[in-house]
């Protein structure tokens, strides 16, 4: 890298200001030049990135899956590849990529500079990463409190789903793949999956990959009350079927209508409403990745 890299860690967040120092100490013992944006609030990520994309090489983000939808829009834009360090509690981005959790080997895959290409999905007009749902996910991401999550760390996420099951009633979607025909649903959650990983490591499909050019979307519909059983073994594993209430299609393009508007979590931020428009860009963006054994 000739130019630096420019290195935003939210230093108001617990993590960030726990392991700030720890990351620029690594980059310091790699030999890797940085530049600090100052982040104080979500709007920074994306002022830095527009203020420094002439004068860095590469952009690296430390946080959570949130953090990095808040920034992606702004890495597209840019044109710059993107570093990650995994400092969230679910880290399901970083999951897919096959990113090390340690810090410090997370710094050494940026310094390696091996890249890879992937696809990104965007709703609306927003890019996610991971996941974008409506339904079921909106009342998760309602439960899953920071408190919770400080607790439990990734099983939060388990204890959000099933306290949401609780309360969650089916609503009406029309759902059109590509060029296909409407398809009617009384769904729980619909949710259009670009990675693999999402919800603390929950499976959008057993063969969904980040750079397949796919969207994968499922339809939970649970119609029998015993279907609760078999929900979260099949949503780890990402293989779903008819008989236990999840519908799944592929596709390029997806559109979703609702009777009433309902909001869409895109990996775990709510950021639109229906009716959605679910798009698949494919190779997007360069991301820093470990080097094939």
């Amino acid at each position: 890298m000739n130019l630096p890299i420019l290195l935003l860690i939210n230093l108001h967040s617990k993590q960030g200001l726990m392991r700030f120092g720890e990351a620029v100490s690594c980059f310091n013992d790699l030999g890797v030049q940085y530049i600090v944006g100052q982040i104080r609030e979500s709007a920074d990520f994306a002022n830095s990135i527009h203020h420094y994309r002439d004068k860095v090489s590469a952009v690296v983000i430390g946080g959570g899956d949130g953090t990095f939808n808040v920034a992606v829009d702004a890495v597209v834009e840019s044109g710059l590849p993107l570093g990650l360090l995994p400092l969230g509690t679910a880290n399901d981005l970083a999951r897919t990529l096959n990113l090390p959790s340690s810090l410090p080997e997370a710094c050494a895959v940026i310094a390696q500079g091996y890249r890879q290409r992937i696809d990104l999905g965007r709703v609306n007009g927003k890019y996610f990463f991971n996941v974008a749902s409506c339904g079921l996910s909106i009342r998760i991401t309602q439960e899953l409190s920071k408190g919770l999550k400080r607790r439990w760390g990734v099983l939060a996420y388990a204890i959000a789903t099933l306290r949401a099951l609780l309360t969650a009633r089916r609503f009406e979607a029309m759902i059109r793949v590509d060029e296909g025909e409407e398809l009617r649903r009384r769904s729980l959650q619909i949710a259009v999956g670009n990675g693999r990983y999402y919800g603390g490591g929950m499976t959008i499909a057993e063969d969904a990959a980040i750079d397949d050019e796919y969207l994968d979307l499922y339809s939970l519909e649970m119609p029998h009350w015993w279907h609760i059983f078999f929900l979260l073994p099949a949503l780890r594993s990402g293989r779903f079927g008819e008989r236990i209430g999840i519908s799944r299609w592929k596709g390029k393009k997806i559109t979703i209508w609702t009777q009433h508007p309902k909001r869409v979590n895109t990996d775990g931020e709510i950021t639109t409403k229906t009716p959605a428009l679910f798009e698949l860009c494919p190779k997007a963006l360069e991301v820093f990745v470990p080097a094939p054994q």
